[in-house]
Order: structure tokens, then C-alpha cells, then sequence
């Protein structure tokens, strides 16, 4: 045990935090199912789901300082690179899709068609998460500006602003007419039909697919993308919380005013993060000319 602890760092402390606030993710979904005897919109406690959130935001954050920590301040780097991989694994790949699964699994009203569909797409993401990491520790070695495909907390921000986006859809106030669609065979006759929960299966398989494409993106570590990438965490913490603090009933009077707010935080998040994803090889280009330049 002691020889275990002399092997760690600083950074590999913060990384252990991360690795930890995933796992209290998961816990927070465990409980925010506990009572599935109710219909499903009642059965799932809000709550926990955005309070699970917030623990993968916060593992999010702490994943950025814990490379200039390790840099910085850690003599010691033996453990860091495997914590990191199990982490990240942890918070940025089984975390979020557990989030996703619970929440669009619609529990005892969706048929079997549409449970197998979405628990495939889920476990698509855990893999592609898996092998992104495992990838990522290979390339470390050839100490590439870029990452080749999209990284594992860049796809969390994405998939968890997409998530956001579709659960508060019906609280922004749009009518049935528009946001409604009919799939007996996914969900059952006489069962209240859902808003925009179709999307959510192709975005966990694009998302999965960037994870391990040959896509070049900026590591965000400096300029225009390091700030564009501060915005998007930015709008979707402060999303969260709102949402959290209206969920544990501390703004009663805001139903209409929480979901429309935090409707616009989590759309900014959205967008920015398919600028990132469409623009990167442009910006990584730009990055190396403006470098070249320098030298």
C-alpha cells in the first residue's frame, strides 16, 4: 500500500476526484430510478439526474487542470497516463451514456424495439469511449498537436447538451403539433408519445463514430477555440445548476422561465460544440500556419 502511494502525484489525486464524481454520477441515476412504479415522467426524479450531470461537468473540469497540475507541481507521473484512461472511461463514457439510457429508456412503457435500439446505441458509446482513450494513450508518444477524432469529454459536452436539450424541449412551450411523433411500434399503443427522443439514437452514433474517426480537432489549449471551449463548459454548468436549483424546489415561481434559460444556455453549448467538430481540420490548419509563422 505504501509503495502504491509513493508512486502517486498530485495530478494523480485530482485525477482520482475525477474518477470518483463519475461514479457519484452513476450513483445519482441509480437513485433517480428508484421508483419506476409510477408513470415514467412521474418515476424519474429530476433531481438526481441533473445533480448526476453535474458530476460529470465537474469531473470535466477537473480532467483540464489535472495535465498542468501533473506538469506543474508532480514529480512523480508514474500512475498518471492509466488513471487518466480508467477515469475519463469511467465519467466521460459509461457515466453519460447510463444518463442517456435512463432517461430515453421511457422504463415500462417503451417496447423491446426501442430499448434494444437505444441500449445498443448506449453501448456503442461506452466502446467507442474505450477505444478513444486507448488510442489517445498510443498517440501520446508521437506528441501530435491534434487529437485524431473527437475526445471523450468534448463528446460528453456534446452529448450531454443534445440530452439536455430533448428532455426540456417540452417545457420551452412548443406545441404537441410540432414536437410529437407517432411510433406505436417503439412505444405501444396508448402511451403518450414522445417529443424529440428519436434524436437521441443517431447523436450516440454519430457522436461514438467521431470518437474513433481520423478527424483532425484542436486540442483547445490556446486562442479562439481554448475561449470558445470555455464558453460551451461555461453554459452548460451554469444550465445545470439552474435546472438543479429549480428541481430542489428553490425557484418555485420560474417553471417557464428556468426551462426557456436554460433552453438557450444548453443550445449554446450545442452549437458550439458542432462548430468545433465541422471546423476542426480548419482550425487545426490555422493553428499550424499561425505557428509555422512564428517560428
Amino acid at each position: 500500500m505504501r509503495t502504491t502511494y509513493r508512486m502517486m502525484g498530485l495530478a494523480d489525486y485530482i485525477t482520482l476526484a475525477n474518477g470518483l464524481l463519475g461514479a457519484g454520477a452513476i450513483f445519482f441515476i441509480i437513485m433517480a430510478v428508484s421508483d419506476l412504479q409510477q408513470p415514467y415522467q412521474d418515476g424519474i426524479k429530476s433531481q438526481y439526474i441533473w445533480a448526476a450531470q453535474l458530476c460529470i461537468i465537474l469531473s470535466m473540469i477537473g480532467d483540464v487542470i489535472d495535465g498542468p497540475v501533473a506538469r506543474r507541481y508532480s514529480k512523480r507521473r508514474l500512475l498518471g497516463g492509466s488513471l487518466d484512461i480508467m477515469s475519463d472511461c469511467v465519467s466521460f463514457g459509461l457515466a453519460p451514456a447510463m444518463l442517456i439510457f435512463v432517461l430515453y429508456g421511457r422504463m415500462g412503457e417503451a417496447t423491446p424495439l426501442w430499448t434494444l435500439f437505444l441500449a445498443t446505441a448506449c453501448c456503442w458509446v461506452i466502446v467507442t469511449a474505450m477505444l478513444r482513450l486507448a488510442r489517445f494513450d498510443y498517440d501520446k508518444g508521437s506528441d501530435y498537436p491534434w487529437f485524431f477524432g473527437l475526445s471523450s469529454p468534448a463528446n460528453a459536452v456534446f452529448l450531454l447538451s443534445l440530452s439536455s436539450l430533448i428532455w426540456l424541449q417540452p417545457s420551452t412551450g412548443i406545441g404537441p403539433g410540432l414536437s410529437t411523433w407517432d411510433c406505436d411500434l417503439c412505444f405501444g399503443q396508448g402511451v403518450e408519445k414522445p417529443w424529440f427522443d428519436f434524436l437521441i439514437i443517431p447523436g450516440l452514433f454519430i457522436s461514438g463514430g467521431l470518437m474513433i474517426s481520423d478527424r483532425k480537432l484542436s486540442k483547445v489549449k490556446r486562442g479562439m477555440p481554448m475561449w470558445l471551449s470555455v464558453v460551451a463548459m461555461s453554459t452548460l454548468l451554469a444550465g445545470t445548476i439552474i435546472q438543479l436549483r429549480y428541481t430542489l424546489g428553490e425557484f418555485p415561481k420560474l417553471d417557464e422561465a428556468a426551462g426557456i434559460s436554460t433552453f438557450v444556455l444548453f443550445s449554446t453549448t450545442l452549437i458550439l460544440c458542432l462548430v468545433y467538430i465541422i471546423a476542426g481540420p480548419t482550425i487545426v490548419e490555422f493553428e499550424n500556419d499561425t505557428t509555422n509563422e512564428g517560428d
